[in-house]
């Protein structure tokens, strides 16, 4: 630890949290978002896209440098949490009131659960400056030919206003712990790829610190609207091809199928350095994708120092990473796999509902989406292919092949913010191990499951707290991305009533003592296979993939 870095970091006494600047270098691929509490030192994030160097007509610059510094907010979050000052500074551009306001939604909502652990109330101290009209200033050009400096351009405005959901917590990977934690318990996937040397800024590089000023001339732009400022964004003119994010667990894979059987062009993509993870992707045979992302390292030693830590949205921070990849390889569509149950979250009594994968719901892909669609591109399509199934839906879907059955995996344990801990796929004890076995075993044969997992957990006494929180039975719902109680209530009742699993430990126990306190009629497991309207899947793809989910 530094002597530097414990004498600015003092966690109470910090006021301001800076967005300092955000650089990026064709030539490379690699981006630096700069940020800083008070007068600290800067913290230097990278992050890496594979390809480079990259070659991008005067359009496609204009959309990576309005990505590029949405990527830069939105990352900010893992480290304005440390401290949550109650001042925000953005110095080297202004943001405008609409893009504010979605900036606070995603930070309030997708750092509720971290909130909640922390007895925090974040309510109204997020609040992102703005201009009501900032105005466009002319390209600044340096010395070396396409360099460029984002802070010249009009600002991201989204067409609505975001709506907010559950508070809490989107991801390629399973979002677990906050980044920079250290802990046994699992943090979120695949962070940790890049160096964090700092580049200097050359030929080829965008960036959104002000090039070389005139005298007297100011680092803002004035209030006002520049011509053409809030127009909508342009068609590029991007290629029909999808980068579907993976995770490694059976939601993006039934993505990556579905999409194969209709025909969609598609590279498998995922952000961080896991093994798992890229063993599971070259599984599927397709092109793949490795962006990295190296946090700060002064995070780590803040944690030290007692930083507020936990979870933060990560899936709203790889979707803008993948949004700044798609544009940077000219393709159309960015593709998660969020099915509709993850826009529910925790009820916690005297709280209310706290979302731990917040992100991963439906408002944040509705907002984020049409933000990245209005603003920065209008032929880039951001959704979630599953958006209309449940858990279960997408559970029957997965078993209709084994193809993966050897190389998936949705265990928590198997994933630290520090290192990778796969000695087994599947820990058994975690909350994601018992969903996904519950949600499962419906729909696949009792010895494949066990074969898959290794041993029985509805057999096993010693699990029972754990369903008890999936069934939402004297406990809530845990902090993880699982399904809603009643999907778990059903796929229980469907156990109860079938030979092969009645008598397990688990099942035989929700038979005698939890099933009659529940009402019949909202047991069936048929309804919440049902398709939902609720969906920003484009219509002409969804009308080829309708059948096939709903078979």
């Amino acid at each position: 630890m530094s002597a530097d870095t414990a004498l600015h970091f003092q966690r109470d006494a910090i006021r301001a949290f800076r967005f300092v600047r955000c650089e990026f270098d064709v030539a490379t691929g690699i981006a630096r978002l700069v940020y800083a509490f008070d007068d600290g030192p800067e913290l230097v994030e990278t992050v890496t896209v594979p390809g480079a160097p990259f070659d991008l007509d005067a359009s496609r610059v204009e959309a990576v440098e309005r990505a590029l510094r949405l990527l830069h907010l939105i990352a900010g979050v893992s480290y304005y949490k440390a401290a949550v000052p109650p001042e925000i500074r953005i110095e080297s551009y202004a943001i405008d009131t609409e893009t504010a306001e979605l900036l606070e939604t995603i930070y309030l909502n997708g750092l509720g659960e971290f909130a909640y652990r922390n007895g925090l109330n974040l309510h109204g101290r997020i609040k992102f400056p703005s201009d009501e009209h900032p105005l466009p200033r002319e390209p600044v050009r340096g010395p070396g030919e396409g360099r460029f400096d984002i802070a010249t351009e009009a600002p991201l405005t989204p067409t609505l206003s975001p709506a907010g959901g559950g508070e809490g917590e989107i991801s390629s990977a399973p979002a677990h712990r906050g980044e920079g934690e250290i802990s046994s318990t699992p943090a979120h996937r695949g962070e940790g790829e890049i160096s964090s040397a700092p580049a200097h800024r050359g030929e080829g590089e965008i960036s959104s610190a002000p090039a070389h000023r005139g005298e007297g001339e100011s680092s803002r732009a004035p209030a006002g609207r520049g011509e053409g400022e809030n127009q909508p964004a342009p068609a590029l003119g991007l290629r029909e091809h999808a980068l579907v994010a993976i995770g490694g667990g059976k939601d993006s894979l039934v993505s990556i199928e579905a999409l194969r059987g209709v025909g969609v062009e598609q590279t498998v993509t995922w952000i961080g350095g896991s093994q798992l993870i890229k063993a599971c992707a070259e599984r599927t045979g397709l092109p793949t994708l490795n962006p990295g992302r190296q946090l700060a390292s002064q995070l780590f030693e803040y944690n030290r120092l007692g930083a507020w830590n936990g979870h933060i949205p990560v899936t709203a921070v790889n979707s803008a990473i993948l949004v700044f990849a798609a544009l940077l390889h000219g393709v159309d569509q960015v593709v998660f796999s969020n099915e509709r149950s993850a826009s529910y979250g925790s009820v916690i009594p005297g709280t209310g509902e706290v979302n731990h994968q917040w992100s991963k719901g439906w408002a944040f892909e509705r907002a984020f989406g049409d933000y990245v669609q209005t603003r920065i591109a209008a032929d880039l399509k951001y959704y979630s292919l599953l958006r209309p199934l449940s858990e279960l839906a997408v559970a029957r879907q997965f078993a209709k092949t084994d193809r993966y059955d050897a190389h998936f995996s949705s265990c928590n344990r198997n994933f630290h913010i520090l290192g990778e801990r796969p000695v087994n796929r599947w820990c058994g004890v975690c909350p994601k191990c018992h969903f996904v076995f519950l949600a499962l075993a419906p729909f696949m044969p009792k010895p494949r499951l066990v074969g898959i997992f290794g041993r029985n957990l509805l057999d096993d006494p010693a699990q029972m707290p754990g369903y008890d929180a999936l069934l939402e039975f004297q406990d809530h719902k845990p902090f993880e991305c699982v399904g809603e109680g009643r999907e778990s209530r059903a796929a229980m009742a469907a156990l109860a009533d079938r030979p092969e699993w009645r008598e397990d430990e688990i099942v035989e126990r929700f038979g005698r003592e939890i099933r009659p306190q529940l009402i019949d009629a909202e047991l069936p497991i048929e309804p919440l296979l049902a398709l939902d309207d609720e969906h920003r899947v484009p219509a002409a793809l969804w009308s080829r993939l309708r059948v096939h989910f709903a078979a």
